[in-house]
């Protein structure tokens, strides 16, 4: 556990002196994602690789809407692995590291292949559920100019669904989908309750329209 801790606090002090310019993947973002995947794994999983690969898994990140958005995380990958090398990390672990950061991410569609892979990736795709999950959503909708919902038809009864014009159509399309694509029994039961949060507030929305 003491490693454990001084690898955490090496590798905040590094994130420290990086300017993030999305605030929903940043130093905040993955501390929140190493708190979730510390819950969820297992005494059998390797924590230290585990807490790697959480801090380390967006430190590329393209916008939503770019069309290198499904690279990003191999990128991180590359890009991780030649920090954790610089900082002397165990050798035999930064593999392992790089395949945990390249199948955490939605787009890349990369299947998870060990226990620690299918931890980070559970633990990132929580963020994208509950409170937390709300707040990011709306968050990036405003920085891709995305309007909140269609005045016409808000819940895309209509129409088809069009997350990078309305806010709202991200929880059909996406969102409300994470609970099923969970590799952990843990990481599919909270996310189950997650879900339920979404579900809610856009029944609230729907009274409320």
């Amino acid at each position: 556990m003491k490693n454990l801790c001084e690898w955490k606090e090496r590798f905040e002090d590094y994130l420290r002196t990086r300017t993030f310019d999305d605030a929903s993947h940043d130093i905040s973002h993955f501390r929140r994602v190493w708190k979730i995947a510390d819950q969820l794994s297992s005494s059998d999983s390797d924590k230290l690789v585990i807490l790697a690969s959480c801090y380390f898994h967006d430190i590329v990140s393209h916008p939503k809407d770019s069309p290198k958005r499904s690279q990003s995380s191999k990128e991180a990958a590359i890009k991780a692995k030649g920090i954790l090398r610089e900082m002397n990390f165990p050798f035999d672990r930064i593999d392992h590291v790089g395949h945990c950061i390249e199948a955490h991410s939605f787009s890349a569609n990369i299947e998870p292949e060990t226990l620690e892979a299918k931890v980070v990736q559970d633990a990132d795709r929580m963020e994208s559920l509950g409170a937390i999950g709300l707040a990011r959503t709306f968050y990036v909708a405003g920085r891709m100019g995305s309007q909140l919902f269609s005045n016409e038809d808000p819940f895309a009864e209509k129409r088809g669904l069009d997350d990078k014009s309305f806010a709202i159509d991200h929880f059909k399309a996406k969102l409300l989908n994470l609970p099923r694509t969970m590799k952990t029994d843990a990481g599919k039961k909270e996310a189950t309750r997650r879900a339920r949060i979404l579900e809610n507030f856009l029944a609230d929305l729907k009274a409320e329209l």
